[in-house]
């Protein structure tokens, strides 16, 4: 145990693919942090990255080193876990993964009201749009639209989530509104782009009725972060499909309306993701059954807001499964 923090430091530049990355996470300056590697590599008898002035590599031996390395570091963090657990203890720290608008605009929020109530737990939130590779980023929970195609994690299903096209007064007052969707042919759109390419195949239904509609590339905005999708809607740039809980606050603020609301865009229901063979910490269960709690209490306050039609009964929030659900 007398090089487990030079371990931790080890698995942590490996992950960030930068040692003086890793060594300010570990509150650690770059000369220290450089001493401590050389050290544990002195103690191996190996050398465990490839290093230049521009970049840190993995050695074969480091590759296998590594996956030992974090396999034990669980195991460490597990059984402090279990403790913890037996003595009812709600402490530490709480690794989160959100999307960047929901994150913002009412994550925090959330977090700060159950920081009044469990003020010994601290968090490490990062906001991305695409999925966190929670065994690879060490995230103890995951706030997504949809679930991955991954069996090793489990999907707890939070909360519906309502998409709906939406635009600025400005803009509306500027163009007008479109009167369905094959209408939307004579507005600016703005589309997200991700991994797999740009969503600009559009698809609503109304009962029976579905039409498509296909945002030409060459004329939208196109960005792959939600964020700014959103504020260039705010700044009346354009159309823009978001989820309800990313512009919460703007249309309770009359910065957004909500366009076509008799028209269903697909769903992707609010998940929480988590591994299936952790141990859950007390702090993270805390905290899940306290987002729980919260998308349940908003949840139907919104869709009120919002004034569109119900959802169907099956597509409430419910128990722990291990979906394959698309994102």
């Amino acid at each position: 145990m007398d090089n487990l923090g030079d371990i931790r430091l080890f698995v942590e530049a490996a992950q960030q693919v930068s040692l003086s990355a890793a060594g300010r996470k570990m509150g650690l300056t770059p000369a220290a942090a450089s001493a401590r590697l050389a050290k544990l590599e002195a103690a191996l008898k190996t050398r465990l990255f490839d290093r230049t002035t521009r970049q840190l590599r993995l050695t074969d031996e480091g590759r296998l080193y590594l996956n030992c390395c974090r396999q034990a570091l669980q195991s460490l963090d597990d059984a402090e876990a279990a403790l913890q657990a037996g003595q009812g203890v709600v402490r530490g720290k709480v690794r989160l993964s959100a999307t960047s608008d929901f994150g913002r605009n009412l994550l925090v929020h959330w977090l700060d009201e159950f920081n009044a109530l469990y003020p010994e737990v601290t968090f490490a939130l990062t906001l991305s749009d695409s999925l966190s590779n929670l065994v690879q980023e060490d995230i103890d929970l995951a706030i997504r639209f949809g679930v991955p195609q991954d069996s090793s994690l489990v999907a707890r299903r939070l909360a519906p989530n309502r998409r709906v096209l939406c635009a600025s007064p400005a803009y509306i007052a500027r163009k007008g509104t479109p009167k369905d969707p094959h209408d939307l042919a004579n507005f600016d759109c703005i589309v997200l782009g991700t991994a797999s390419g740009p969503v600009n195949e559009w698809r609503f239904t109304r009962g029976d009725e579905v039409q498509h509609y296909t945002v030409p590339l060459d004329t939208a905005r196109e960005t792959n972060d939600g964020a700014l999708a959103r504020e260039w809607a705010l700044r009346g740039y354009g159309i823009v499909i978001k989820s309800m809980w990313d512009v919460e606050a703007d249309l309770r603020a009359d910065g957004l309306k909500v366009l076509l609301p008799q028209w269903r865009y697909p769903d992707a229901p609010l998940h929480a993701l988590y591994h299936r063979n952790r141990f859950m910490a007390p702090r993270v269960r805390a905290l899940l059954d306290f987002l729980s709690e919260r998308f349940a209490q908003v949840s139907d306050e919104l869709e009120r807001l919002l004034g569109l039609p119900p959802e169907h009964s099956d597509s409430k929030a419910g128990p722990e499964t291990a979906s394959r659900e698309a994102l």
